[in-house]
């Protein structure tokens, strides 16, 4: 079973509590099967109350931190123009390094060209309140986009950095889709049809994603797969997934799960669910093929496309 999974918490755990990518704190697991095959999307969360400064410091110790542990863990950290598929065969476990929160940025635009080399692939523009780039899905009155976070999309896609769209307020969803000119994602994000919160995707927003040739992935907090959180389990994913399906998603629908980052219903303990997602989709009809799409296709192909459509 090969698996792609956009987004996760446990780097911040690791840095801020100082334990390693394979510590048995984490949700996020490195004991794979032989045949299974991951790659992990691993961002630097960085909480609305740091300073520029601050988040840019904990990014730099972040990127550190993940260095040293893909080397101690024999983890390939993916950079730019790697073949990811060959890759993954050989290693087994690959990783990207990706930002949640463009706070990181402080407000210096060079830092995109900077984090590119760093091997950033994917930066979340916002969390829940406002930053320099704009709004996040929290704030009461938003505005959208900043002058300097509409300098930050181009630059991004400039630079190779793939722009993520979890956790902003529609008004900087659409700035975003207005403005951009490469496909864009939510990598943590479930639908707003069937759970009505404000940082799940409506259908439209769904659907722009999906005709510009980018993703959507589950995210597993029980606070969005349901409106009955409490009570929320493993078959609200399905729920979600059938719903994205339904408006024509098969080729933009992936796993973002937030792993060590949410709050997650009682019969899922951690990324060893993955397998029994699988059993789970196949029991409900779903097509092996499709399956496939959604665990790990879709992913591999944008991550493809997106590196050979740089904007010059």
């Amino acid at each position: 079973m090969q698996v792609v999974d956009l987004h996760c918490d446990s780097l911040y755990k690791s840095v801020t509590q100082n334990i390693g990518l394979d510590s048995d704190k984490l949700e996020v697991k490195l004991n794979l099967n032989n045949d299974d095959r991951r790659l992990q999307c691993y961002a630097i969360w960085l909480p609305d109350n740091l300073s520029g400064e601050e988040a840019e410091s904990l990014f730099l110790k972040a990127h550190k931190k993940l260095n040293d542990e893909c080397k101690r863990c024999q983890i390939n950290l993916l950079k730019r123009g790697d073949n990811i598929r060959a890759l993954l065969k050989q290693n087994k476990y690959c990783a990207y390094f990706t930002v949640e929160n463009g706070s990181a940025v402080n407000g210096k635009l060079e830092n995109i060209n900077k984090f590119a080399q760093m091997g950033v692939k994917m930066i979340t523009l916002t969390w829940n309140d406002s930053n320099i780039i704009g709004d996040g899905a929290e704030v009461a009155n938003p505005k959208g986009l900043t002058y300097f976070g509409k300098s930050v999309i181009g630059e991004m896609e400039k630079c190779g950095i793939i722009v993520d769209v979890s956790h902003a307020s529609e008004k900087l969803f659409y700035d975003v889709a207005e403005l951009s000119k490469l496909p864009f994602v939510a990598s943590h994000s479930d639908s707003a049809k069937i759970t009505p919160h404000k940082r799940n995707l409506t259908d439209e927003q769904f659907k722009i994603i999906a005709k510009r040739g980018g993703l959507v992935g589950i995210n597993f907090h029980r606070e969005f797969l349901s409106q009955y959180p409490q009570t929320s389990n493993k078959y609200d994913i399905i729920r979600h997934i059938d719903h994205f399906l339904s408006l024509g998603g098969e080729n933009t629908i992936c796993l973002g799960s937030d792993f060590d980052g949410c709050d997650l219903p009682d019969d899922i303990s951690g990324s060893d669910f993955f397998s029994e997602l699988y059993e789970h989709l196949l029991r409900h009809n779903y097509k092996e093929r499709q399956i496939e799409k959604i665990f790990c296709d879709n992913a591999l192909n944008f991550f493809e496309n997106f590196d050979n459509q740089r904007i010059m």
